[in-house]
C-alpha cells in the first residue's frame, strides 16, 4: 500500500478514538511547523531527498512525512508523484513562497502563516494583501437580481419578463 494511502488511514479514520486523532493531528501540527520554519528560513533553497532522508533530516517519522509531502504539494512548482510514493520515492520541496502563503490561509493555518520567518520574506504590507487576495477568492459574489420589469440583462431592450423571463 502507498505513503499516502496509509497516512490517510491513519489520520482520518473515523473508527479510530476521537482522544487519539486529536493527540495525533495535534503532534502533527507541532511538527508541521518546525518543518515550516526550517524551511523558510532559506526559503530560495529547494530541498530534495527520498521521504525517508526527509524524514530523517526534519526528525520525524514516515508517516508524518507523508502528510506534511500531501500539505505541501498543491503549493509546489513541480509536483511530487505523492499517489503512489514509497520510502525510497525522490521529492522535492521547491515551493512557491506566495502559493505557499495563501494556501496556508486558505487551510486556516495560522500558526502556519503567522510564523516568524514569513517576516523576513514578505513585508506586512505584502502579507496583508495575500491574506486578502487568499480570502476574496473564496467569497461567492452573487449577481445583481433581476426582477420582473427590469430591463432584460441581454442587451434587447425589451423587459426581463417579456424576453429572458418568459423561459424562466
Amino acid at each position: 500500500m502507498a505513503l499516502l494511502q496509509q497516512w490517510r488511514d491513519k489520520a482520518y479514520d473515523e473508527k479510530a478514538n476521537k482522544g487519539d486523532l486529536q493527540r495525533l493531528w495535534a503532534d502533527y501540527f507541532r511538527k508541521e511547523k518546525d518543518i515550516y520554519a526550517q524551511l523558510l528560513q532559506t526559503p530560495d533553497e529547494v530541498v530534495t531527498g527520498t521521504v525517508r532522508e526527509l524524514a530523517e533530516k526534519y526528525q520525524v517519522d514516515i508517516m508524518t512525512m507523508t502528510g506534511f509531502l500531501d500539505g505541501i504539494n498543491d503549493s509546489l512548482k513541480e509536483a511530487n508523484p505523492i499517489e503512489d510514493m514509497d520510502e525510497d520515492t525522490t521529492v522535492n520541496l521547491g515551493f512557491d513562497l506566495e502559493l505557499l502563503y495563501k494556501n496556508m490561509v486558505g487551510a486556516g493555518a495560522d500558526w502556519l502563516y503567522g510564523l516568524e520567518e514569513w517576516n523576513a520574506i514578505f513585508d506586512e504590507d505584502k502579507r496583508k494583501a495575500l491574506y486578502k487576495e487568499q480570502k476574496s477568492s473564496t467569497t461567492v459574489v452573487k449577481g445583481a437580481k433581476v426582477y420582473p420589469n427590469d430591463p432584460c440583462p441581454c442587451g434587447s431592450g425589451k423587459k426581463y419578463k417579456k424576453c429572458c423571463g418568459k423561459n424562466a
